[in-house]
């Protein structure tokens, strides 16, 4: 995916999930943050920060953040790129398919992507990453009933005959490995455990970042808690 009109600036603060400060030009500008997470390891005062300008010059703030630069490298905290990534490089993620169909509703729950495969269905949930220590990834940083819900609903419907499949998309260059972050949320990663016990497939994927794009990398192992 690629971003429009985008510029560089140093992060200063984020009073609360939906706002941050930061200086661009010498300016302090008033800015969305597009990811609720806490993002406590990447958004440190100081920051070297990139946004892209907002098209609607009426907007309270005219800026978006959407990535920041960690130890070298950059991060993407958008949460709405992986979905993008994930529906741009979809057939590299799951084989051929026939019919894909986004934001798809099956009984109570909407996955983020319906597709079929010479029959098969299949059914994928797409999660962001942007936690990283070591190089070494995990999620979620701060608990998530709806990710939970989505896992325990898959490997219900994997022992239907669907193909089902969760995604994480690290929003990064370089990880060494993707493992659920038990000490946030142990109860998602125990059903993380039990959906690929049952036959839910675990992927992970980087990503190659940039100031103004973001697109699929390469495959990093899942690693479980022993």
């Amino acid at each position: 995916m690629i971003y429009e009109q985008i510029v560089m600036g140093t992060f200063i603060e984020r009073p609360n999930r939906f706002i941050a400060y930061c200086e661009i030009d010498g300016k302090i500008e008033k800015c969305h943050v597009k990811n609720t997470g806490r993002c406590k390891e990447i958004l440190v005062p100081g920051t070297e920060v990139y946004l892209e300008r907002g098209k609607n010059p009426s907007r309270s703030t005219p800026y978006d953040l959407i990535a920041a630069k960690k130890r070298g490298f950059i991060i993407n905290i958008d949460s709405q790129a992986p979905n993008a990534v994930a529906k741009e490089s979809i057939e590299r993620i799951l084989g051929p398919c026939n019919i894909v169909k986004p934001e798809y509703t099956l009984g109570e729950s909407r996955f983020d992507f319906y597709a079929e495969q010479d029959g098969m269905k299949v059914l994928m949930e797409v999660k962001g990453v942007t936690k990283e220590e070591d190089y070494k990834t995990c999620f979620p940083d701060a608990p998530t009933e709806r990710g939970l819900k989505h896992v325990r609903e898959l490997t219900r419907l994997v022992k239907q005959g669907y193909r089902c499949v969760v995604c994480f998309i690290i929003q990064m260059e370089r990880a060494d490995s993707f493992s659920p972050d038990y000490p946030i949320h142990e109860e998602f990663g125990i059903a993380l455990e039990e959906a690929a016990e049952a036959g839910v497939e675990i992927l992970a994927f980087t990503c190659r970042t940039k100031p103004d794009c973001l697109e699929l990398g390469n495959p990093v192992p899942v690693v479980f808690r022993e």
